[in-house]
């Protein structure tokens, strides 16, 4: 019989506000996305410059895994290769594609080019982290949380890994959510059991947990 798996964390990011484990972080509204995300990464206190060379998918889902793993996530119990992704998203890379279609009327621009895949957020997640895990990035019209509930629980039923993070991070132009899950065999204070169901909640209450 599978083990019980556990949503031990979620991080949320939208509309101006960011959101950990149902608890508000940070707010700054009225702003444009790249101010906003810049204000997120600057409120948080995060050293890494390679930071602002990535495109907005990436710094949206690079910035809610810093806050989702930030505290409560025993990087250290897990070996780079037990932990991967599975990601989400409508829009695909399409904010980067738009922006680089735009330079090559001129000279494209390989530092956009860079990031005209939506996985893209994926390896910089895993760079920054050290993950080795399997991963996968999948495009659909909605949140599909029974369709991520089945490959996570695949995933981690076959001990092919041992935690995983998932959810939906998508953005175009100003339109932007990321709603990231960390997901566990073991529990913590804050610990609701892994499901489609609860996976929904969260997703539709922007305070998440």
């Amino acid at each position: 019989m599978p083990e019980e798996k556990n949503i031990t964390g979620s991080c949320t990011i939208n509309n101006g506000a960011v959101f950990k484990d149902g608890e508000q972080l940070f707010e700054n509204k009225g702003i444009d996305l790249q101010h906003f995300l810049l204000s997120v990464y600057q409120h948080f206190q995060l050293n890494y410059p390679k930071f602002y060379k990535m495109d907005s998918l990436s710094k949206l889902g690079w910035l809610a895994s810093e806050i989702l793993l930030k505290s409560g996530f025993g990087k250290e119990n897990y070996q780079s290769e037990e932990v991967g992704l599975v990601l989400a998203n409508s829009n695909s890379s399409l904010d980067s594609d738009s922006k680089y279609f735009d330079t090559v009327k001129d000279i494209a621009s390989p530092s956009l080019f860079v990031y005209t895949l939506p996985n893209i957020v994926i390896g910089e997640i895993c760079i920054r982290n050290h993950f080795k895990g399997e991963h996968a990035f999948f495009i659909q019209d909605t949140f599909d949380a029974l369709f991520i509930e089945k490959q996570v629980n695949y995933l981690l039923d076959r001990d092919i890994l041992k935690a995983c993070i998932c959810g939906w991070v998508d953005v175009l132009e100003q339109d932007y959510k990321v709603v990231l899950f960390l997901v566990e065999k073991q529990k913590n204070e804050h610990s609701l059991l892994f499901s489609a169901e609860n996976m929904c909640n969260i997703f539709n209450n922007s305070k998440g947990i």
